[in-house]
């Protein structure tokens, strides 16, 4: 085989991405042939015995792809020796390949739950996490109490943080009762019914973003799940289990499709909920009007009851 970079040779390993593979490098973790490993130095994966952390990494492989239900107080690092379970303790071994090394594509702090990929296709965890892909990220916000206008207001607007202003990559809207009984029937524990939903959705994020953005309106978030990453959604699954990502999943997410309308996630708006488009008029009866008040032009997002 040609030679290659070893930060490219480790993520066509599945090891990381290129990025974190040359942090692997720079940290003096990789060993090529029993010497230390430089970045940028060429080798062939073929004839080369190369070492992360003194375990050899395999080249050729097949390519996995897992998505899995991360819950709350599990660690999505790898190796963590303060951590009681991380998440590839959570992942079967029917999914594991022999000789295959998972690493999780992108994080989800401790107290936070839902969906997750790991894989050892460091090239596709690339397209999945770089913000110049674009792939979205949504999350179902748990929070207290109801927002007020006022701070709806400087949601959209961007909330100062200390990297910069914080923005969502679309409005936040309330969820629905239908989005809210189906995640609540996936998440364990079962949420508090008394709390106010919110759906927000990020491109790039960072760290603890949506937590600091509500905190800073004095708002804290009691639960916070992700529910899609791109064109997968969280759906039916329960916390703590995986599944095998579908080859439309994996080649959806590499090309950066749009986010498809027919979703798990969405039952709720088919079964009757308010959706985005236009209203049909309501046929007028002869010589009657329809009881109730008049519809209240729109101030901002409404809170559907959890």
């Amino acid at each position: 085989m040609p030679e290659e970079r070893i930060q490219k040779v480790l993520a066509n390993a599945g090891v990381a991405s290129r990025r974190a593979s040359e942090a692997l490098v720079a940290a003096g973790r990789v060993r090529v042939d029993g010497r230390t490993a430089s970045i940028g130095q060429r080798v062939d994966p073929a004839a080369a015995v190369i070492e992360v952390d003194g375990v050899p990494v395999g080249v050729g492989v097949g390519r996995t792809y897992v998505a899995l239900h991360k819950p709350a107080g599990v660690t999505s690092t790898t190796r963590d020796r303060h951590a009681e379970t991380t998440v590839l303790d959570l992942i079967p071994t029917a999914f594991v390949p022999d000789g295959t090394r998972l690493y999780p594509v992108g994080r989800l702090d401790l107290d936070s739950e839902g969906l997750l990929f790991l894989t050892n296709d460091g090239e596709w965890a690339e397209r999945v996490l770089h913000p110049r892909f674009g792939v979205q990220r949504e999350y179902a916000v748990g929070v207290g109490v109801e927002l007020t206008p006022e701070q709806q207001k400087a949601i959209a607007a961007g909330i100062r943080l200390e990297e910069g202003v914080a923005r969502l990559a679309a409005p936040l809207r309330p969820a629905s009762a239908g989005e809210t009984r189906h995640l609540a029937e996936t998440l364990d524990p079962s949420p508090d019914a008394a709390l106010v939903w919110y759906r927000a959705v990020l491109t790039q994020g960072w760290k603890r973003q949506l937590r600091r953005m509500f905190a800073a309106l004095g708002v804290p978030i009691v639960r916070l799940a992700r529910v899609r990453i791109g064109s997968v959604w969280l759906g039916d699954l329960p916390s703590g289990r995986a599944r095998a990502l579908k080859e439309p999943e994996i080649r959806a997410l590499a090309e950066g499709q749009a986010v498809p309308r027919t979703t798990s996630s969405a039952a709720g708006k088919r079964r009757g909920s308010k959706s985005s488009g236009a209203k049909r008029p309501r046929p007028k009866s002869a010589g009657s009007k329809a009881p109730g008040p008049k519809p209240r032009p729109a101030k901002g997002p409404r809170i559907a009851t959890p």
